[in-house]
């Protein structure tokens, strides 16, 4: 999601509202007692739909296997904008993560024997969009069956941000000259920013497993969600050239010669995928744990649980205009167990 659509804009003000009905949760001993406003189903019947990203008010949303780019609307109709070429999908690889920035579409994609960055003009109205021409902003991301990150999104700096998970290759994650197992930085034309950690190179923070939700607060704070192995999942605060352990260690380890983690979960209540920043919470979507999980920023080591395994894997979460909240479910992915209408966008309001 661009920088100009997250904090510190109105849309991000207006979320607050709807975030402080989720934080009720925050004083109760049973999170899942609470009553919450239950979300719309906007759009069903998509295909393994793995991420939303904000053109304007118009939403648009990557399905993994299909490589197609829709159009969704606040009304929930739906608009085939285009097929990405060259993704091959396989696993859990695919057209992944989705940004905008100054009009221009940005796909993180699994093509053949990488995983690679693209960028192209957004074209026409809501309603008929349409994709330009393919520009490479990086290549050479390390691709397998599984592990290959995939979330990218515009920082308060105005520099794009990647998530590449180690794919397969552990102890990569700890070496600084690969592009796996980091979060990288780049300017939007893909070139290093003279103010990377490590000169030249593209790596902002390494040591990561797969990371998949990256977000940042009202004071540029970068926090970033992670699957862990067996043992934690992990939610991180980043900083530049921050080494945040894998494979070494998994979760929160004490040990000097790494970041720890702020708050971790067992992987079967967890598997942390996308996250959205308000001004007082992280919410984060849960894909094994089939819930969304409320963080507030002034406690990062507590959270609270919303609509336990109520709509089955939840794949990403954003704010969309009005301050409402759409997340997507991924239970056509392999991984889950569809239900009648999966996949769907659910949108989140107060009324």
């Amino acid at each position: 999601m661009p920088a100009k659509r997250t904090l510190g804009s109105s849309i991000a003000a207006a979320a607050t509202s709807v975030l402080a009905v989720l934080v009720l949760a925050s004083c109760t001993a049973d999170p899942t007692s609470v009553s919450l406003p239950a979300p719309e189903s906007l759009v069903e019947d998509l295909d393994a739909p793995w991420s939303i990203a904000f053109h304007d008010d118009v939403a648009l949303v990557s399905e993994r296997d299909s490589a197609r780019v829709l159009e969704v609307t606040e009304d929930g109709e739906v608009h085939e904008v285009g097929v990405i070429d060259g993704v091959a999908p396989g696993g859990e690889g695919g057209l992944l993560g989705l940004a905008v920035n100054d009009g221009e579409l940005y796909t993180y994609f699994t093509a053949r024997g990488e995983n690679r960055v693209e960028r192209r003009d957004i074209r026409g109205t809501a309603g008929a969009l349409s994709l330009g021409e393919p520009t490479r902003v990086i290549d050479g991301i390390p691709a397998a069956g599984n592990h290959n990150g995939g979330r990218i999104a515009f920082g308060p700096d105005g520099m794009l941000y990647v998530t590449t998970g180690d794919a397969g290759d552990r102890d990569s994650a700890q070496d600084v000259d690969a592009l796996s197992g980091k979060i990288l930085r780049l300017t939007p034309e893909g070139d290093v920013p003279d103010d990377n950690p490590f000169a030249g190179s593209p790596v902002y923070s390494y040591g990561h497993r797969n990371p998949q939700g990256i977000a940042w607060d009202a004071d540029g704070r970068m926090y970033a969600s992670e699957f862990g192995q067996d043992t934690w999942d992990e939610l991180n605060v980043i900083e530049a050239g921050g080494n945040y352990g894998w494979p070494d260690v998994e979760g929160i380890a004490d040990d000097a010669g790494y970041i720890d983690p702020v708050q971790q979960w067992r992987p079967d209540v967890a598997s942390p995928s996308g996250i959205a920043v308000t001004g007082s919470d992280i919410v984060i979507a849960n894909l094994r744990g089939e819930r969304l999980r409320t963080v507030p920023l002034d406690d990062l080591t507590s959270s609270t649980e919303q609509f336990v395994g109520e709509f089955g894997r939840i794949r990403d979460i954003v704010i969309g205009a009005g301050g409402t909240f759409w997340f997507l479910t991924n239970n056509t992915d392999g991984r889950g167990g569809p239900r009648d209408g999966d996949d769907r966008i659910l949108r989140l309001g107060l009324d």
